[in-house]
């Protein structure tokens, strides 16, 4: 590749702190980090938190980089088709300058500088400033800087390609759909239907007659889903009653839902880890904490507990919806409290799993499109013999700033799990929690 043709990419804090190897990434193109990158890191680099470890791990693959080089000047990476490396420590500016665009000195505005001061210093070549955080986009195009958003790790085209998990066939045979019935389970070839992905959900219909099957790939058949009833809770819908088959399937070990809210997800993951209770050696439920306005919790009043119940009462939401389904004679909700009491059911943050031993556990994760595909690799690496993990989440309604549907780590997973025989998804569509919330979903 001729020079003028190799790019320069700006990397800001934001695309490091969500890949810390972001800068192998850029094929045989040169990649830049202004010196505020390296400034913001380093408040970074103290926590347990997953971007305190991606601060620490590029803070750490930078001094192996530079060994005795200066990183003001071009360095080059690893890898004989990668390019070149530099921290641009000092802005070489002539006429815009964005602290004075802006009216303010701050880093974001001494990234843009970055940028602008390698677009003067390599005209015959394209730079680009690399962000997730969408403001620094807008401002650096405002400022004729071509911005782009870090693609590495997005589903692309998520709106026709992100796996849903189930297939409708309409005017289905309607021999097959009797016969499905009668024996429980044929070969998908008998079937005539077109190899599926690992454990695909199917709705065979055929006018008013329909029935329910999923794909076995341990087996080449597919099989008849029943309609179940668990501690209380039933599927009020079709797609329910193909999520609860995956959660209730000891050979299925890892579980995604993907919906808007009201569609159930958190409830029926609930219900099935209670009836499976037995098989586990604890029920764990857990949501990553997003600090409202990004502020951290510490500034909520109370001791610890007070401060992270707001964001897990959603969690004793549904666990109280369950235990309502009882009569008041029925011991059920009781035996809750003492599962609760005695930690078989454990609910409290995603941050307190660190050092923890997943073995033996039904491990759910709500609100998982609020992780980074990274710290949702880090959950399913700690799971032990014997251990189920589910993650829940709604891909159009992410709290992070950085995230978004195509490079949140819900979606991520989806795509990258689809084939694999230990996996199962399903996208719930139907809002089951009350018309006025089916309103809220569909027209507002």
């Amino acid at each position: 590749m001729k020079k003028k043709d190799r790019k320069i990419f700006v990397l800001d804090t934001s695309v490091i702190l969500y890949d810390h190897s972001a800068i192998e990434c850029f094929q045989e193109h040169d990649v830049a980090v202004p010196i505020q990158v390296l400034e913001e890191l380093d408040t970074f680099k103290k926590g347990n938190d997953t971007i305190n470890y991606e601060a620490r791990e590029f803070i750490r693959h930078l001094d192996g980089i530079a060994q005795r080089d200066l990183l003001t000047d071009w360095i080059p990476l690893n890898g004989p088709t990668k390019g070149k490396f530099k921290v641009v420590a000092k802005h070489d500016l002539n006429g815009v300058d964005a602290t004075k665009v802006f009216q303010d000195s701050k880093n974001d505005h001494q990234i843009i500088n970055a940028a602008l001061t390698l677009q003067r210093q390599h005209k015959d070549r394209k730079v680009v400033l690399v962000s997730k955080d969408i403001a620094l986009r807008l401002k650096a195009k405002s400022l004729n800087i071509v911005a782009e958003d870090y693609l590495t790790g997005k589903v692309q085209d998520m709106q026709h390609k992100l796996y849903t998990g189930r297939t409708v066939l309409d005017d289905y045979n309607e021999g097959l759909i009797d016969t499905l019935f009668e024996q429980g389970s044929l070969p998908v070839d008998d079937l005539g239907i077109k190899r599926p992905r690992g454990n695909q959900f199917f709705i065979l219909r055929h006018k008013k007659k329909s029935i329910l099957a999923k794909f076995d790939p341990r087996t080449g058949l597919v099989g008849r889903v029943e309609k179940q009833n668990v501690f209380g809770i039933g599927p009020k819908n079709a797609e329910q009653a193909l999520a609860m088959s995956a959660l209730l399937d000891p050979e299925i070990k890892l579980v995604t839902m993907q919906g808007a809210a009201g569609t159930g997800k958190t409830l029926l993951a609930l219900a099935c880890a209670l009836e499976q209770r037995r098989m586990y050696r604890q029920i764990y439920v857990t949501r990553p904490v997003v600090p409202l306005s990004n502020k951290d919790i510490g500034y909520l009043p109370g001791d610890i507990q007070s401060k992270l119940d707001p964001y897990m009462q959603p969690l004793w939401d549904n666990l109280k919806l369950i235990k309502g389904q009882f009569e008041k004679h029925d011991s059920t909700p009781k035996r809750i409290d003492e599962m609760l009491e005695n930690e078989k059911i454990a609910i409290a943050p995603l941050a307190y799993i660190r050092g923890r031993s997943l073995s033996n556990i039904f491990f759910i994760v709500d609100e998982a499109q609020n992780l980074t595909p990274l710290e949702v690799k880090t959950v399913i690496s700690r799971a032990g013999e014997g251990t189920k993990i589910v993650f829940t989440g709604d891909v159009h309604q992410i709290d992070s700033p950085f995230l978004d549907a195509e490079s949140n780590g819900l979606s991520y997973l989806i795509d990258k799990a689809k084939d694999d025989p230990l996996f199962a998804h399903i996208t719930l569509e139907k809002g089951e929690r009350s018309p006025l919330a089916n309103l809220a979903n569909e027209l507002l």
